[in-house]
């Protein structure tokens, strides 16, 4: 038996909660201050091998805790999503490296039942490698096609970061380790895909943009 997680084309915030990647990018409709996207500091493929490197560095240590425990706010395990991680990776390296004319490509990373916490961090390590490599190989009109967007930024990682740490805080939370993401991680995702988040600690309103926190006197952002 295998785990399968389906796919999405929209960014996972939970099960059931997903956050369409129209509104996550703000530009098909518009978003405010969208435009100043091409004077905020790139992202690149670096910033997607620290988020990975960092979720497999904070849950090595765990390798023996019940990973069967839900996943913070999640309805998966802390097992299953990283299952959802490594598999998200590697759709998103599938797509880059051999872009579809639509959608993604026909294909899914599927984990075996019963594989220990130690040999499911391996394949997000590799599908993490993958997608890095994938993307300093790829032109910027790939990117944005595999974004569906027409917009060149280089967004496609800032979502991969986004979705990475937000996951790796789920499965800590199930997990019961103390972690906080990186600042610098947050502080530049934030400016690329939430530039009209309020000022703050970057981590928590990274994880409010995300509907993983509450922030005083703000409700969570709709359909998180």
């Amino acid at each position: 038996m295998a785990t399968h997680i389906a796919s999405s084309r929209s960014v996972q915030t939970a099960p059931g909660r997903e956050l369409p990647i129209e509104r996550v990018l703000a530009v098909r409709r518009g978003g405010a201050r969208s435009g100043s996207l091409l004077d905020m500091p790139l992202m690149d493929s670096r910033h997607v091998d620290q988020a990975v490197a960092e979720m497999v560095r904070v849950l090595t240590p765990f390798e023996s805790a019940d990973w069967r425990r839900r996943a913070g706010t999640l309805d998966w395990s802390c097992w299953e999503t990283v299952a959802y991680v490594a598999r998200d990776l590697v759709a998103y390296a599938g797509q880059l490296a051999a872009p579809p004319d639509s959608a993604y490509l026909p294909f899914d990373l599927v984990v075996r039942d019963g594989a220990c916490p130690r040999d499911l961090l391996r394949p997000v390590a590799g599908a993490g490698r993958l997608l890095s490599a994938a993307l300093s190989a790829s032109d910027p009109s790939v990117r944005a096609l595999a974004l569906e967007s027409d917009r060149p930024e280089r967004l496609r990682e800032a979502l991969d970061v986004t979705e990475t740490l937000v996951h790796t805080h789920d499965i800590t939370e199930g997990l019961g380790i103390r972690w906080r993401p990186s600042e610098a991680l947050c502080r530049a995702v934030l400016a690329r895909l939430f530039p009209d988040a309020p000022q703050g600690d970057p981590v928590q309103v990274l994880l409010w943009s995300a509907g993983r926190t509450d922030l005083p006197g703000r409700s969570r952002p709709p359909g998180c």
